[in-house]
């Protein structure tokens, strides 16, 4: 499915329903659940379906999705998973750890694969990476265990920096963990840590205005859903602000941003695909193994290290697994 058809799908449905879209249970059904917007998910929306189109499966032919997106507001996952098993969907795909759990909560008998950052064991989704049980599978990031080496790679790139930010959004449930984490590694460094908080559009632009009083040099943007899909507006406000910025994702530095650490969402998007189509195929998400993500890229925007003045070490360059000029 191309980016505009996503785009002009999920627009209209969302401005025709707070629900998504209304499919007809005419052929097989996937509840598709995520926090963000059309706008910020239609790429990988896109690489879902290439997944799903691996398997056999094409939205609109031989089966149908039902969206749900909750614009990083997790107080509504409960009533949108509640609402497509009330709709007896077949499988539903749901990324981020909040909302695997509310899926687990809600449903032990429909199929759910997930998408998440941290260990699913862990986490309690699944009894063991090769033997999940029950009716969770799906793909591990590890992203949340990324955030030391990312403090380390932006002090690496400004060590002029001696006062660091790190943005979090306090309402997601590995915020606590992620602090401490980042806590422990700036203590180690001999940097000075400010946490910044924003949960909103209105308080992302305040934590900024926050960063500059507090004359921070550099800023850590925590992995979380919702900065996912504000991404936009994390990159302009860094530029204009002028703070070399390091993010969790690829899509950050294509639109603009510095750096970017961490596995392709895009590609653990694709593989969620592949194994919805397999569970309509048969196969039970009790013997589908959890994937984890292995490879890490490190994605470095040339153009804006420019712009910020910065001199690049060659270091950084040297392992760079690509770099936007």
């Amino acid at each position: 499915m191309r980016r505009r058809d996503i785009l002009v799908l999920l627009g209209g449905a969302l401005a025709a329903s707070p629900f998504g879209v209304r499919a007809q249970k005419a052929m097989p059904m996937i509840g598709f659940l995520a926090s963000g917007s059309p706008v910020s998910l239609a790429g990988f929306i896109a690489a879902f379906n290439r997944g799903l189109s691996e398997t056999g499966h094409v939205d609109g032919q031989n089966v149908a999705i039902e969206y749900r997106l909750t614009e990083g507001r997790y107080d509504q996952l409960s009533a949108l998973i509640a609402d497509l098993v009330e709709r007896k969907v077949d499988v539903i795909a749901v990324i981020g750890t909040p909302t695997a759990r509310s899926a687990k909560s809600t449903t032990s008998t429909v199929p759910i694969a997930f998408v998440i950052g941290d260990d699913p064991v862990a986490s309690g989704l699944v009894a063991s990476l090769s033997r999940p049980g029950g009716n969770l599978t799906g793909i591990s990031t590890l992203n949340i265990e990324l955030h030391p080496k990312r403090l380390e790679l932006l002090a690496e790139l400004v060590p002029q920096a001696r006062v660091v930010a790190l943005l979090v959004n306090p309402t997601g449930p590995q915020t606590e963990r992620i602090i401490l984490q980042a806590q422990e590694t700036a203590r180690a460094m001999g940097l000075q840590l400010h946490v910044l908080e924003a949960s909103t559009e209105s308080e992302i632009d305040a934590a900024f205005e926050a960063l500059v009083q507090q004359r921070a040099g550099a800023l850590v943007s925590s992995s979380d859903p919702f900065f996912t899909s504000r991404r936009e507006q994390l990159v302009t406000l860094a530029a204009r602000h002028a703070v070399p910025a390091i993010y969790q994702w690829r899509e950050f530095t294509a639109a603009g941003g510095l750096i970017s650490y961490g596995p392709s969402l895009s590609a653990a998007y694709r593989e969620i695909g592949v194994y919805v189509g397999r569970i309509l195929k048969g196969e039970k998400p009790a013997d589908l193994p959890v994937q984890q993500s292995v490879k890490v890229e490190m994605v470095f925007n040339l153009k804006t290290a420019k712009a910020l003045g910065l001199t690049v070490p060659q270091s950084i360059l040297a392992r760079a697994d690509e770099v936007i000029e």
